[in-house]
């Protein structure tokens, strides 16, 4: 398993003109993302910081996301700033031990 991470600085908006981007339309769209098992969406409104952690199945489907349509758009767009993309395996022993919400494992911890 990998995790994708993705951080960045969103635009100078009214807080209610940046929530109304995020639409069901919108998360929707990943689910048809090869081999992404989920995303959580991270916002940390006060210093404008946004972004996603994301469980792929396998290297392959993380790189062929991030070299993919939806983060080329990220890449493109104008209200996008300092864009970081970091690609991590997951320890997947550490992480059952402290429940880690990873498919198919049982809690090692419990």
């Amino acid at each position: 398993m990998v995790i994708v991470q993705i951080n960045y600085r969103r635009p100078e908006m009214d807080k209610a003109e940046w929530e109304a981007r995020y639409t069901d339309e919108r998360a929707a769209q990943f689910l048809n993302v090869a081999g992404l098992q989920w995303k959580i969406w991270l916002d940390g409104s006060e210093e404008r910081r946004a972004g996603g952690i994301y469980l792929f199945e396998d290297r392959a489907a993380a790189e062929a996301y991030v070299n993919g349509p939806i983060v080329a758009r990220m890449k493109a767009n104008a209200d996008v700033g300092e864009l970081e993309i970091r690609v991590f395996d997951v320890r997947q022993r550490m992480s059952e031990i402290t429940r880690a919400p990873l498919p198919n494992v049982r809690a090692a911890a419990e």
